[in-house]
């Protein structure tokens, strides 16, 4: 990892989910102002992370903490036994936003309605920051087009940026984004990237999920990758990125013949 300060720190966290075990003592860090990708082969447990950082699942074991802060678990990790997890909504007014893979958008709501509604400092549309939101028009245009119309009218690369947009339409401490382009024609996945390296223009720090190797060589500054509920290798992207027999031991193929 970088000499950056970790934001976001998880420590020994297990998650059960009913009767299942899936994550078994996840250690993460994610630094501070840079992008963490977060891959793996289906079912090894990434989307469990995500959301038993947003505090929609409860860790079971193990701490997640948030700018030193605990955030979710015992805390007996850190010597505080007994500390209180966060909810979810508290998490988010902490500055965190999360992108879950099916996006999260109001259907029946109009574009201006869904970015409405996720900015927590506005009641009216007027009390957006029109600056910010020019720019975010900038970067995901049909926006801009599609400002009246209900959501659920719009194509899937256009409800992945309103989704993304929903996330970005304040400035966040942490964006969480799971598999942002799954299902993008190739032509809308570039934008996707382009959109997001202003992001990391800004330094907000981010947690991503993807399984385009393109996209996570691309955008990722550090690589954790998981397998079976645990991160089993952590370093540089670009390490992995220039090291196909670590790829395939870890990911079972290479990121080259993604590219």
């Amino acid at each position: 990892m970088s000499g950056a300060q970790a934001l976001l720190q998880l420590a020994g966290v297990h998650t059960h989910i009913g009767a299942y075990h899936i994550l078994h003592g996840v250690d993460l860090s994610v630094p501070e102002g840079e992008v963490t990708m977060l891959l793996g082969r289906n079912g090894a447990g990434k989307t469990t992370t995500l959301r038993t950082i947003m505090g929609l699942w409860a860790p079971s074991r193990g701490e997640v903490r948030l700018a030193g802060e605990c955030i979710g678990g015992s805390a007996q990790r850190f010597g505080r036994p007994g500390e209180a997890g966060t909810a979810t909504p508290d998490i988010a007014r902490q500055g965190v936003a999360y992108v879950p893979e099916n996006m999260g958008i109001f259907s029946d709501l109009t574009v201006r309605e869904n970015l409405l509604l996720a900015a927590r400092g506005a009641r009216r549309i007027e009390h957006l920051d029109s600056a910010r939101l020019e720019w975010l028009f900038g970067l995901f245009p049909a926006l801009r087009t599609f400002w009246l119309h209900p959501a659920g009218k719009l194509s899937g690369g256009q409800k992945q940026m309103l989704a993304i947009a929903r996330a970005m339409i304040e400035p966040r401490r942490l964006l969480l984004i799971d598999e942002p382009s799954k299902g993008l024609a190739p032509a809308i996945v570039l934008n996707l990237i382009e959109a997001l390296r202003e992001l990391k223009r800004t330094r907000t720090t981010v947690l991503l999920v993807e399984q385009n190797f393109a996209v996570a060589r691309a955008l990722g500054d550090h690589v954790a990758v998981m397998d079976d509920g645990r991160v089993v290798h952590a370093g540089p992207m670009q390490a992995l990125a220039g090291d196909e027999a670590l790829q395939r031991r870890l990911l079972g193929l290479s990121l080259g013949a993604h590219a």
